[in-house]
């Protein structure tokens, strides 16, 4: 039986489309998809002061891991150590600005920039309604695209890889960078979107009558991809956050076809070039990621050649696989099982990021072994290559439109199916 709509009881899932009743929800309960298991939203206890306290400790720590050296090496009598801003620094002067920019912009500013957005969104900061618009539709846009953790870990992996040449430590902002990636961790998870934007301005009223269980793509309606909103399928821009969108996204196999063929050309000479060169009493050797593989194997450290070969070869082997196979389902070849592919779609997703571990293992490297003529290292052109790869092939996932897998998928009949809050 069709319904009329309230904003605060449906939503369609980002995922699969299906259009959902989301029940009252009990402090620090979430709604999920019943097709696909998509959480839908959240309610959490104290929405504001909970990500206001979590962004500005996350923000205290952020400062004080710039002032303070991070980490320091010390061979044959001879001392090296590095802060965090001088990582970057080195990539410049090598002339791997890329690098070096990636290095800013993954690591530093965007958790900020996000960390920053929230505080002056949750806690309701007067500026003009356009620009509280325009920060929430950056917000969630970039979330995914902060590394902080990812760099923590290129960390450790480095000191394993140092542990052989000398005495490595950390210094005074190494405690405040492993808070930091924590808190700010939980101030993002703590921000609920659709709590967010009904924060911000009201949910548009849909004028079409809705039907609980079935695809929106069906019923004429979609969803906002920014402010989650249900417009009419023929309304282009939402109403509320003014942000243009369709009943799916425009040339999405297209656009992840062309990114992932662009991905699979870099990848070959990503694996073949070097990515670092270690100069060693004026003996250069060039090294690639298979390489340091099996020197971090032959050496005994089989966790971390794992970890290496897993996140730098296997991953974006299997994500590329795994993407290409995904676009092939939504294009009708084949009839798959959609929680499979669904489920293949969130690995692909969460993974992709986590590669950039040996380009930050390259980055701490190459600014904390300054020897002299004892031992240097420098980054190569397999690094930016292979950061290349990486950021095409999470724009790859970010292309790709996930409803095209479930639009051949017959809707539920049961109500009870729609009872998702746990």
């Amino acid at each position: 039986m069709c319904e009329t709509h309230h904003a605060g009881k449906h939503i369609l899932c980002p995922q699969c489309d299906l259009l959902v009743t989301v029940p009252p929800l009990n402090l620090e309960h979430k709604a999920t998809c019943p097709r696909c298991g998509t959480a839908l939203t959240t309610r959490w206890n104290s929405p504001r002061q909970r990500p206001t306290a979590y962004a500005l400790a996350a923000l205290f720590m952020l400062v004080l891991s710039n002032l303070f050296p991070f980490i320091y090496m010390k061979v044959a009598g001879i001392s090296s150590e590095v802060k965090m801003m001088q990582i970057p620094q080195v990539m410049f002067s090598e002339g791997y600005s890329s690098l070096g920019s990636f290095f800013i912009l993954f690591v530093q500013t965007v958790p900020a920039f996000c960390l920053v957005t929230i505080l002056l969104l949750v806690n309701r900061v007067k500026m003009p309604q356009k620009l509280k618009y325009r920060l929430a539709r950056v917000l969630f846009l970039l979330k995914s695209w902060g590394m902080a953790e990812i760099f923590l870990t290129g960390v450790l992996v480095s000191f394993v890889k140092l542990m052989a040449y000398g005495d490595i430590g950390v210094g005074s902002s190494f405690i405040p960078w492993c808070l930091f990636c924590v808190l700010q961790l939980r101030a993002f998870q703590c921000v609920d979107r659709r709590w967010l934007w009904d924060d911000i301005a009201p949910m548009p009223v849909c004028p079409v009558a809705l039907k609980p269980g079935v695809a929106g793509i069906r019923q004429g309606v979609r969803s906002c991809s920014c402010c989650t909103a249900i417009l009419p399928a023929g309304q282009i821009e939402c109403s509320r956050c003014h942000t243009k969108g369709y009943p799916r996204r425009r040339h999405s196999l297209q656009w992840t076809v062309a990114l992932l063929i662009t991905a699979i050309m870099l990848y070959l000479p990503a694996n073949i070039l070097p990515i670092m060169i270690t100069d060693l009493l004026g003996d250069k050797m060039p090294s690639t990621i298979l390489a340091g593989v099996i020197l971090l194997w032959s050496e005994g450290s089989y966790p971390v050649a794992m970890v290496i070969f897993i996140a730098s070869i296997m991953v974006p082997t299997l994500k590329m696989i795994a993407i290409a196979w995904l676009c092939l389902d939504a294009k009708g070849h084949g009839h798959r099982d959609r929680e499979r592919m669904h489920l293949m779609y969130e690995v692909v997703e969460f993974v992709g990021r986590w590669s950039m571990i040996d380009v930050f293992v390259i980055a701490v490297l190459s600014a904390l072994v300054r020897m002299g003529a004892l031992m240097n290292i420098y980054p190569a052109i397999g690094a930016l290559m292979f950061a290349m790869v990486v950021i095409i092939t999470m724009l790859a996932a970010t292309a790709f439109d996930p409803r095209l897998s479930w639009d051949r998928v017959p809707d539920f009949d049961h109500e009870e199916l729609n009872k998702s809050g746990k």
